[in-house]
């Protein structure tokens, strides 16, 4: 059994949820999205919340039950409020800055990384070493951190590199004589 999945959904003041057929549309004050269940599960809208069904009791249609619960409450939450992830960077000369929709970072390579932004974040660089990305979609905001912080992870000796501001990198020791 799904823990996740058999708690509802509470749809907040302001926010609405229209289902035909296994497609079910979130509209907010912020945001609207929309997600297309796929057939092992049976979503229903009911008294302000979103309830989510496995149909039969094969593997896949248990692990579509949490995913979609999942998915729904991440559309609700973002249609509401913005998901966010910051970044640092840490190296001596690393630094970004933002022009127009493409994010510039030195990253100590031969070249400096032009990143153009996706449509649906926003990312600001409040400080030269800080990175901010914002939207209302958490798989995209994810990704798009997740894409930034690859072109430089932070690595173990002396921990240069693009971090999530809580991550915590365990530090090696060096070399002996």
């Amino acid at each position: 059994m799904s823990r996740i999945g058999k708690q509802p959904v509470a749809l907040p003041d302001g926010v609405t949820a229209t289902l035909s057929g296994q497609t079910i549309e979130i509209k907010g004050p912020k945001a609207s999205k929309s997600f297309t269940a796929t057939d092992d599960v049976t979503l229903t809208v009911a008294d302000g919340t979103v309830t989510v069904e496995p149909r039969g009791k094969s593997k896949r249609a248990r692990q579509q039950w949490g995913m979609t619960r999942t998915v729904i409450a991440n559309m609700v939450h973002g249609s509401k409020e913005t998901f966010k992830k910051e970044l640092e960077i840490r190296g001596v000369g690393y630094r970004a800055q933002m022009q127009g929709n493409v994010l510039k970072l030195n990253l100590g390579l031969s070249h400096d990384v032009d990143f153009p932004v996706p449509e649906g974040v926003t990312v600001t660089a409040p400080k030269p070493t800080e990175l901010i990305v914002e939207g209302h979609d958490k798989q995209l905001v994810g990704q798009v951190a997740a894409n930034i912080r690859d072109w430089r992870r932070p690595e173990p000796y002396k921990g240069k590199g693009i971090r999530y501001k809580d991550e915590y990198i365990f530090q090696k020791e060096g070399k002996k004589k």
